[in-house]
């Protein structure tokens, strides 16, 4: 699915490039800046993935379970703030390549169509099957817990390192 997203959004991008943004990729300056901002949007990606997957590994498994696998809710670290700190993570990728490659219209008009997907997909798939998985717990926690924060708390706790030691603290 991240394959077809990244690569449609980059041919998709260059196609309405060319019609809309004439000219575009000739512009030096843009690109470096646009380069720029995809790495640091990749950085984020990578390091929220990093801290919210070392967290689910470190409180949502109990006893014998498979590697990425969960069989706890996690409500430590960042998902004390929020409830889908990895999708954030996540809904940034396709953003941060469409900055990478530099392509306007992935920019303003793909990546947040995609962004809006992962959305939908998070409504739809995510809930439910966390729903089923911890029922009322889930449901108590959902009513506490905002799908997303963006206050100054929550951003430093995502962007906090995690240890990769697997101990409850």
């Amino acid at each position: 699915m991240w394959v077809i997203m990244i690569f449609g959004g980059i041919a998709g991008g260059f196609y309405l490039d060319n019609i809309l943004f004439e000219g575009v990729h000739k512009s030096i300056v843009f690109h470096i800046i646009s380069f720029l901002i995809g790495i640091i949007l990749m950085f984020l990606v990578l390091k929220i993935s990093k801290n919210t997957g070392r967290t689910l590994a470190k409180y949502g498994r109990k006893g014998d379970v498979k590697r990425m696998e969960t069989n706890a809710l996690v409500k430590e670290g960042i998902y004390k703030y929020m409830r889908h700190p990895m999708h954030l993570g996540l809904m940034l990728f396709p953003l941060s390549f469409a900055f990478l490659v530099g392509s306007p219209s992935f920019i303003i008009f793909i990546a947040p169509v995609e962004i809006i997907l992962m959305l939908i997909l998070i409504k739809l798939i995510e809930e439910p099957e966390a729903i089923r998985k911890f029922g009322s717990e889930y449901l108590e926690y959902e009513k506490k817990v905002p799908g997303f924060c963006f206050k100054k708390k929550c951003l430093k706790e995502l962007l906090k390192d995690v240890s990769k030691n697997m101990t409850k603290s």
